[in-house]
């Protein structure tokens, strides 16, 4: 793998050929497959990504992370229902919100480490849950529905899902290659450093605190464009986005994919959110069958599906 200095001079070998089987991915299943449901995909892979950077490269175990998902949800969506604003500004709203949680949050949570953060997280977001139940303008447990798609900078009709695939595409890819840069980055080095041994770390001089805080706030910044984007495709922002049940699918796709691993966390939403279209028709069987995935995962694939197809093929950074 290359060292943290090397990381403007390319990706190891075996992350640039997944990479390029990515983009070809994205090209081709909007032609075989529901756009909705490619994009629902993309959403949750994005915001599983940004929930595997903050786990899988500092250590760091958030039960809240449905917070930013929905709370970026719930002001994208008034931006664009009720304050009549273009999906771009409605999506950077979101974002934005997201982000002022985040640093909220993660000033809060990572005073503690181990089980303590992430009780924290997860009392926190069971805060805004209840603000988001409570709040008029979030109209309970109807969510705020119908909500426009508008046209993007003034040209790009989005009503059209094939076209919004399109975007939610490139912003899933954005997101993902910005991930992909920072864990590749002198910065990602000095998470992994804090991961590994942060004493060491600190003694070093590393601002430990620093680290932990800045990408706690980008994971939830993340988090906050996938629950933005996601209100575009379905048109709804609801409760389900902010619930802890929220933050435990994510912890889930996460561990199924491969904690720690760069394309990991994109097959374990692939997998995911594939069983509960699939399997929508048993109803509540299909929590029975995620709990069945869960520990065969964690009892016999330790390391998730990329990481134990990284191990067959001889340790290969993927």
């Amino acid at each position: 793998m290359n060292g943290p200095g090397s990381a403007g001079a390319g990706l190891p070998r075996s992350q640039q050929v997944a990479l390029a089987v990515l983009v070809v991915a994205l090209v081709v299943a909007p032609l075989g497959l529901y756009p909705i449901f490619v994009m629902k995909v993309l959403c949750f892979a994005l915001f599983a990504c940004a929930f595997n950077l903050l786990i899988g490269y500092v250590g760091l175990l958030s039960f809240g992370h449905a917070a930013f998902l929905g709370a970026a949800a719930y002001l994208t969506a008034e931006a664009a229902k009720d304050w009549g604003w273009p999906p771009e500004a409605a999506l950077l709203a979101g974002t934005a919100t997201a982000a002022a949680l985040g640093l909220v949050f993660g000033s809060l949570a990572i005073r503690r480490q181990g089980i303590y953060f992430a009780m924290i997280t997860l009392a926190l977001a069971q805060m805004l849950y209840f603000f988001a139940l409570r709040l008029p303008f979030t109209h309970g447990e109807d969510g705020i529905q119908s909500v426009p798609r508008g046209t993007l900078f003034g040209l790009i009709d989005l009503s059209d899902d094939r076209v919004l695939y399109g975007v939610v595409a490139a912003i899933f890819l954005a997101g993902f290659l910005l991930i992909l840069r920072i864990i590749h980055s002198p910065f990602g080095a000095v998470l992994k450093a804090i991961r590994d041994n942060e004493p060491r770390a600190v003694s070093l001089g590393y601002r430990a605190n620093h680290y932990k805080l800045t990408v706690f706030v980008l994971s939830a910044t993340l988090s906050g464009l996938a629950g933005a984007t996601k209100v575009l495709v379905f048109q709804l922002a609801s409760l389900t986005d902010i619930h802890w049940t929220m933050s435990g699918e994510v912890v889930l796709m996460v561990l199924v994919g491969g904690l720690g691993t760069v394309f990991g966390p994109v097959v374990g939403a692939v997998i995911i959110v594939a069983m509960q279209y699939y399997l929508a028709p048993f109803g509540a069987w299909v929590t029975v069958v995620e709990g069945a995935v869960f520990m065969v995962t964690v009892l016999a694939f330790r390391r998730g599906v990329v990481g134990e197809l990284s191990r067959a093929l001889g340790e290969v950074k993927l």
